[in-house]
């Protein structure tokens, strides 16, 4: 230790790093499907809900993540976003309802 105190610093940060992922493992793994949902759900709301201009809604749901791919249908008044490998869809039910995320 006294040798080398930079490798064992590095060692010990090492470690704690590989610790601090193994607790969060469960939060960790959902991380990508949290950006397409909220996308998805937010930009939804936004356009059928408030009824805001699509350049609006944009704006509204940008993130500093990126996404891969954006559908809207406004016909069936459904939104996709994929992102970070994960694909989800929100889709307004009505004016009582509002948007949901789809199974």
């Amino acid at each position: 230790m006294r040798r080398r105190p930079l490798l064992t610093l590095m060692l010990v940060l090492l470690i704690a790093l590989f610790s601090w992922i193994w607790i969060e493992r469960v939060a960790l793994r959902a991380f990508p499907d949290i950006i397409s949902a909220y996308t998805a759900k937010e930009y939804c709301s936004c356009r059928y809900v408030m009824q805001q201009p699509a350049d609006y809604c944009h704006g509204y749901v940008k993130q500093s993540v990126p996404i891969s791919a954006f559908l809207e249908s406004p016909e069936a008044k459904r939104v996709t976003v994929a992102g970070l490998g994960r694909s989800n869809s929100a889709r307004w039910m009505g004016e009582r309802q509002g948007c949901q995320l789809e199974p």
